[in-house]
Formats: C-alpha cells, sequence, structure tokens
C-alpha cells in the first residue's frame, strides 16, 4: 500500500520516534548502567522538544517479549515543571516505563524460564511505522517523520523477515532509520537499516558520552544533514539468516519462486512447497 499523500509543516520540524531498548540481560553486562542510559536518554528527548515548538517525540519501549508506548509528546498534558525539579516528560516516561518493564519481566516468567538474549526489534519497528501513518493520515501537515533505535541486544536472526519487512516499508515511506548502538559487536540489522533508510549507524567509543553522541548526531533534523557531514559506517553487515535454522549465513540456497533462504540444499522448499 502506497503512502498516504501529505504535506510538512516545514523542513526543520520532526516527528522523532525512538526505539528504548529495555532487555535487563543486556544493561546487567553493559559498562553502561541503565539509569545513566536514561538520564543521557530524557536529556536529549528535552533538547528535542526544545529545538522546535512543533517538533513531536513518541517512545516505544522494546523489551524482549513485547513492547509498547511509553510516551508520545502530542498527547502530553505539560512539558513544565514539577515541584521545581524534574520535568514532567521525565516523570511520566518514568512511571510508564517501569510499568512495562514489569509486564515484560512477568511475560517471560510465564512463557519460559530463559529470556532471550535479543530484543524484539521488529515488533517496535512495526509499530513506529503504524505511528508514522496514522499521523500521515491525520491531517494536512505533519512533521519531517524519522526513527532513532538506541539498541544494545544483539541480532535476533529469528526475527530475520519480520525487520526486513519492516526496513523496506520504512525505504519505500522514505523515513530514515538511525541506530545508535551501545552492544560490544556492530549489529548487522541496524547496519542495513541505517544503509537502506538512508539513516546514521553509530556506535559510541565512550558510552558515557552518550548525551554528546545523541545531541551532535541524532538531533539533527532531515534538512539540517544536507550540508553537515555527519559519521558514515565503515562498512555494513548485509549477511543474511537461513529460514530453516534461523542462523547467520555466508553463504545458502534461495529458493527461485518465493526467495527463501536456507543454509543446506533442500529437494523442495519448506516455505512455497516448491
Amino acid at each position: 500500500m502506497a503512502s498516504a499523500p501529505s504535506k510538512l509543516y516545514a523542513d526543520d520540524v520532526s516527528l522523532l520516534m525512538v526505539l528504548l531498548d529495555t532487555n535487563p540481560l543486556f544493561w546487567s553486562t553493559s559498562s553502561l548502567p541503565f539509569s545513566n542510559f536514561l538520564s543521557h536518554v530524557l536529556s536529549f528527548l528535552n533538547s528535542i522538544l526544545l529545538l522546535n515548538q512543533l517538533n513531536q517525540v513518541a517512545v516505544i519501549a522494546t523489551g524482549y517479549n513485547s513492547c509498547d508506548y511509553i510516551f508520545d509528546s502530542s498527547v502530553s498534558t505539560s512539558r513544565g515543571l514539577e515541584n521545581g525539579r524534574m520535568p514532567a516528560l521525565c516523570s511520566n516516561l518514568l512511571q510508564k516505563l517501569e510499568e512495562f518493564v514489569v509486564r515484560d519481566e512477568q511475560l517471560c516468567k510465564e512463557g519460559s524460564e530463559n529470556g532471550l538474549a535479543s530484543s524484539l526489534l521488529s515488533g517496535s519497528l512495526s509499530m513506529a511505522l503504524c505511528y508514522i501513518q496514522k499521523i500521515f493520515r491525520s491531517g494536512p501537515l505533519h512533521p519531517q517523520p524519522r526513527i532513532l533505535c538506541l539498541q544494545g541486544s544483539s541480532d535476533g536472526p529469528e526475527q530475520y523477515v519480520a525487520i526486513m519487512n519492516a526496513i523496506f516499508s520504512a525505504q519505500r515511506s522514505m523515513v530514515p532509520i538511525d541506530s545508535c548502538y551501545l552492544g560490544s559487536n556492530n549489529s548487522a540489522f541496524l547496519q542495513q537499516a541505517s544503509y537502506i533508510t538512508g539513516g546514521v549507524y553509530l556506535k559510541p567509543q565512550q558510552p558515557d558520552g552518550l548525551f554528546q553522541y545523541l545531541s551532535t548526531v541524532f538531533a539533527t533534523d532531515l534538512h539540517s544533514r544536507t550540508f553537515l557531514q555527519l559519521p558514515k559506517s565503515v562498512g555494513v553487515d548485509f549477511r543474511a539468516s537461513c529460514f530453516c535454522h534461523k542462523k547467520t549465513i555466508d553463504m545458502g540456497y534461495i529458493c527461485s519462486v518465493c526467495l527463501s533462504i536456507f543454509c543446506k540444499h533442500h529437494k523442495k522448499c519448506s516455505t512455497c512447497g516448491n
């Protein structure tokens, strides 16, 4: 389905969809504590809203079992201060985030004893794209949409097809996917997402300075990026995951009918039956 025709407020007005990785299996081993990570992110979100009064921010929490909206500036009742201290944005977001983490852990206990090393990135990308399409259809004017993935968990090969579908949907809708990856190794999925959609992929060398990376690279609107020199990926990992074992492969076999990928030769495709 083609994107709905739309018009922009202005070149420098942004709709920023932030995908927040909350997987405790990653944060329990990360050199950057989750509380410090949140402090950097909240400061960044406040700066986005202060850059332009028409800017919009929506935050989606990505767990290992579920994902959900935890903040939407368009329906926020107040951006002011509470008790002269913490902005209302922070308190509302933190409350929703805490409730989400509790629900996500409960789903893990009910479903299986061991959590997944990867987060549900495919689900949060789909939710972000659905939200953007809703904004496209909500009226004649809308801001420039873009997605920012703040990810630390490793890639989940079982999500390969769903994530690639989301990436190509974003490309068709001309929605850049920016990626700030905090894991030990690079993320092939996010590298491909940023490369295909024209976004920026960055792996901070010093996680303690995360706010500086966010404010200097990812706070820039799409219009400003046309005349700024932003970081570029040195290399992109284009390896795919096989449909049979959900493992990343260097070489494989592709069905000539449905283009399914397999690590071993099969007489009959398990996807389409040809």
